[in-house]
């Protein structure tokens, strides 16, 4: 679900799995302003979907039998959850002019992110 919602990314931004559970987000001729609206729409939608928990565990006879499977037949769970992200945003300057020096600026604003609460977007400061 996060990597679908990341592929719809608007304002031209191309993404790339980093590491793991990590992704990059490139735009090009974008200024960090810029990226940091459509990354922050991104992450209030990620955020705004809310997936429910099974009560029933499924059978194998529920999962063969196609005719009794319908839509949300699985979905009268009352708990949800929802997943968040938090998002390091750089942008190439005097300071940070290859890739690499960008990549790192961005990873420090994540962890920035991610120790001051998560579900959150923060812009380094270079």
């Amino acid at each position: 679900m996060v990597e679908r919602s990341l592929n719809k990314i608007r304002g031209s931004g191309k993404v790339y799995r980093y590491v793991g559970e990590d992704f990059a987000i490139v735009f090009a001729g974008k200024h960090l302003h810029d990226a940091s609206y459509f990354l922050e729409e991104v992450r209030k939608s990620i955020q705004d979907y809310e997936m429910v928990i099974r009560q029933k565990q499924r059978t194998e006879a529920d999962i063969s039998d196609n005719a009794e499977c319908t839509r949300g037949s699985y979905r009268a769970a009352t708990e949800k959850v929802s997943v968040t992200i938090s998002i390091g945003v750089a942008e190439k300057s005097g300071r940070t002019d290859t890739a690499e020096a960008v990549l790192k600026e961005a990873d420090a604003a994540l962890y920035k992110a991610k120790k001051s609460g998560r579900n959150q977007l923060q812009e380094s400061r270079n």
